[in-house]
This record gives structure tokens, sequence and C-alpha cells, in this order.
């Protein structure tokens, strides 16, 4: 297993531009599925993470590796669950970090049952879930902006 290395701290403003950067990706949006309408809007994305922001109710967390920010991992409530979710910039995939970073994020957030959700064809993101103790709960369905199509996804869960 490659180690990452990984810490995770507060989300800071300044790490809004490579967030944005990782969000434009057009591989990343495929895998991730559900991503904003247009990934190359500046003030729709800056919109959206002011209110992550500002939102007490939200854990945000920036995902470093050797001081550079290699993405975000968030806990917020979607359809009425306790959800978590995380982007990892594409030049650091393959190398643990979303493994990683996760286990500490579950160190951090305690709150169970925890739900995620994954498109059924990202590979890589339903390892790392499986990885931290998730199980496949359910399924559903959704319109994917990334995709201009329906996708369906797997629900997973932590007890």
């Amino acid at each position: 297993m490659i180690v990452s290395n990984i810490t995770l701290r507060d989300v800071i403003e300044d790490d809004l531009p490579v967030f944005f950067k990782h969000q434009q990706d057009r591989d990343a949006n495929h895998m991730a599925a559900f991503t904003s309408e247009d990934p190359d809007d500046w003030n729709s994305f800056l919109t959206h993470w002011n209110k992550i922001l500002t939102d007490k109710t939200i854990i945000k967390q920036t995902i470093t590796v050797q001081n550079n920010v290699a993405g975000n991992i968030l806990y917020f409530e979607q359809f009425g669950v306790p959800g978590v979710s995380y982007w990892i910039g594409r030049e650091y995939w393959g190398r643990g970090i979303a493994t990683d970073a996760l286990r500490e994020f579950l160190k951090l957030v305690t709150v169970r049952p925890l739900y995620a959700r994954a498109v059924k064809d990202n590979i890589g993101s339903l390892k790392v879930l499986e990885k931290c103790g998730f199980a496949i709960s359910g399924e559903d369905s959704g319109f994917s902006n990334a995709r201009g199509a329906d996708v369906e996804e797997f629900v997973f869960i932590l007890e």
C-alpha cells in the first residue's frame, strides 16, 4: 500500500482556487457525476462554497499532502440523513489519499449511521468507501450534469 501522508485542516478561502481547478477537470466531473451545471463558472462555484463555509452544521476539511491542497472532505445532511463526500484532485488519484483522508475524517465525525453515495462505475470511490467500512445499503439514480444523463448510484452506510 502506498502511504499518502495526508493531513486534514479547516478549509480556508485560499483553498478555493485549488478546489475550483479540481472541479474544472472533465474526467473528475465524469467520475463524480453529480456536479455543478457549469464547472467553469467561478461565480456559481464561489456562491456554493460561501454557503458551505458559513453553514456551521457542515464539517469541512481540506486534505493536504506535504502541505499541498489535494482535495476536500465534508460532513453534511443530505436527503434527511448525515452524509459524507470528498473530492480529490486527479493528480492525487491512486495513491491512497482518499482512503486515508476518509479514515482520518471518520475519527473526527463520529455520527453513525453515516451515509455516502457513489455512481456505480466510480470504482475508485467504491473501493475507498468499502475500505473505510461502508457497505452498500441501497441504490438510487439521478440526473448527472457532468454526463448529461441519468446515472445509477450506490448508497452506502457506515453503522
